[in-house]
């Protein structure tokens, strides 16, 4: 499995970090543009100081970069530059391009080792652990990739620094998702320490994105195709996100925000079928009643969509099988499950319109 390190400055021993873990210091170093500006001088320095070897690769800040057509351009610059099997790659980003550099490392060469180095509370607490690279269809998203284990997870959460508080609050969707998919007490350390970690402050934001890491790292290596149906329950909130992401082009809504909105219809879906207790939902509403969300998003991007037209798109979803949608549901807080069996899609639609209730509440932003 992938070791993680959580540490500031993370980047000051990636010489060591290499050699313990028999990674050569030749490098194909992934930037988008962002992350090139943010944080290219000083990585870049280390690698000189550290005598390495590089080829450095930007790409374009977007969802749209996870193509086959930049993959392609990828592969090319690379071969150019003499990358063989004795290469690895180290991705610096969100999980663009974690995901990019995931899936250009797991093909070329039939696979070089990747090292991940995520700059989103996303990407460290999520998208950066696991092993799951892939791009993007025209007709679906994440639908062509591999399973590639990054051989280190770097995590400096001083890099959240740099965040707007729109990308604290999307990946802070995946950090309260651990707590209720697997670990009560962690559950209750996000209801106080909620704006604590939203505002950055330590010791807490370093303790709540070492213990998602960890969490995740945990499920994953005890079902890594996610055959067990225990990784599947790292889907909380995903069935209802992933048709909302696909409602707004994947351009419009992040997809920490969808996940928030998500993971509400699923608590009141859990509760609906009788495996969560009153209570528990309450808890679970007020937790996710601290998320903010741009002006107008809610409104424009949930509140205003027609049911059906939501349900609709949630088909399409690629982690439904034999055409069926497969919810995570909750049995209490901190424990998580795959429902098997079919839900009637009215039920589906009342906690699709339960959640629109919940936000349309005042006092959710």
């Amino acid at each position: 499995m992938s070791t993680i390190i959580v540490g500031t400055p993370v980047i000051a021993e990636l010489g060591s970090f290499f050699k313990t873990h028999g990674l050569s210091k030749k490098t194909v170093l992934l930037f988008d543009e962002h992350t090139r500006k943010l944080f290219g001088g000083s990585l870049l320095k280390t690698l000189h100081d550290e005598g390495f070897e590089w080829k450095e690769l930007v790409v374009p800040a977007r969802e749209a970069s996870k193509s086959f057509s930049v993959a392609y351009r990828l592969y090319g610059d690379m071969i150019k530059a003499d990358v063989d099997r004795s290469w690895n790659l180290l991705a610096v980003g969100g999980g663009v391009i974690g995901d990019l550099g995931g899936f250009v490392a797991a093909s070329y060469f039939r696979g070089i080792p990747v090292i991940q180095l995520p700059t989103t509370l996303l990407a460290m607490t999520d998208s950066s652990i696991g092993g799951k690279v892939a791009i993007n269809h025209p007709l679906g998203k994440n639908l062509i990739g591999f399973f590639h284990l990054p051989e280190l997870v770097l995590i400096d959460p001083s890099f959240l620094a740099t965040l707007p508080k729109r990308e604290i609050y999307a990946g802070m969707a995946e950090v309260v998702k651990y707590g209720f998919i697997a670990d009560e007490p962690f559950f209750s350390f996000l209801e106080l320490h909620f704006s604590d970690i939203t505002n950055l402050k330590e010791p807490f934001v370093t303790e709540a994105i070492k213990k998602s890491a960890f969490i995740k790292a945990d499920v994953v290596k005890k079902d890594f195709r996610e055959t067990e149906g225990l990784r599947a329950t790292l889907n909380f909130g995903h069935t209802f996100a992933h048709g909302l992401e696909k409602l707004a082009e994947y351009r419009y809504l992040r997809h920490g925000e969808a996940v928030t909105i998500g993971m509400v219809c699923a608590l009141f879906l859990s509760h609906q079928l009788g495996y969560l207790d009153h209570h528990s939902l309450e808890r679970g509403l007020s937790l996710l009643k601290k998320f903010h969300f741009p002006k107008g998003l809610l409104k424009k991007r949930f509140l205003d969509i027609d049911s059906a037209l939501l349900l609709e798109n949630m088909l399409s979803d690629k982690k439904k099988l034999d055409k069926k949608l497969r919810f995570v549901l909750l049995k209490k807080l901190g424990e998580a499950f795959l429902l098997e069996e079919s839900i009637d899609e009215s039920l589906v639609l009342k906690a699709i319109n339960d959640g629109r209730a919940f936000f349309s509440r005042k006092g959710v932003h």
